[in-house]
C-alpha cells in the first residue's frame, strides 16, 4: 500500500466526488425522465363525526394498496395547519397514489379490489372528488 500524503489523498476526494456526481446525476435524470400519474381523492363522510365510519373508510383504503400498478400509496386525514383561505380542509379523508403511466392508473380503475371497495365503502361518503396530474 502506497503512503498517501495531502495531494494524492485530494486526488482521490476528487476522483470520489466526481463519481459520486456523475452517480446522483444520473439517478436524478431517471427519475426526472419517467413522468408518474399521481390521483388525489378526497372523500367527503356522509356522517362526517363518526369515528367509526371514517375508520372503515380508511380500512377499505388501505386494501387497495395490493393493487400492483399502485406504485405510491398516501392515505390521510386533515393535517392540523394554519388556517387560510386557500386551504380546504372540509374533507374526511384522503388517497394519493402515484402510477407510472395512465395504463397503470386505467388498470386500477377497473381492478377488482378497488370494485369492490366501491361497493363495500361508498354507503360512507357523501361527495367524492379526484385530482389527476401527469408530472410535466
Amino acid at each position: 500500500m502506497e503512503k498517501q500524503n495531502r495531494r494524492t489523498f485530494l486526488a482521490s476526494a476528487a476522483v470520489l466526488t466526481a463519481g459520486a456526481a456523475t452517480a446522483s446525476t444520473t439517478t436524478m435524470e431517471t427519475k426526472k425522465d419517467k413522468k408518474q400519474l399521481a390521483h388525489h381523492v378526497f372523500f367527503w363522510l356522509k356522517n362526517r363525526d363518526s369515528k367509526e365510519d371514517l375508520q372503515k373508510l380508511l380500512e377499505g383504503l388501505r386494501t387497495l394498496e395490493k393493487i400492483e400498478t399502485i406504485k405510491k400509496l398516501h392515505i390521510g386525514v386533515p393535517a392540523s395547519t394554519e388556517k387560510r383561505d386557500v386551504v380546504d380542509n372540509s374533507y374526511s379523508a384522503s388517497e394519493l397514489m402515484l402510477f407510472d403511466d395512465l395504463a397503470g392508473q386505467a388498470t386500477y380503475q377497473t381492478h377488482p379490489i378497488h370494485l369492490k371497495f366501491i361497493e363495500n365503502c361508498s354507503h360512507l361518503w357523501e361527495k367524492v372528488i379526484v385530482y389527476d396530474a401527469m408530472d410535466v
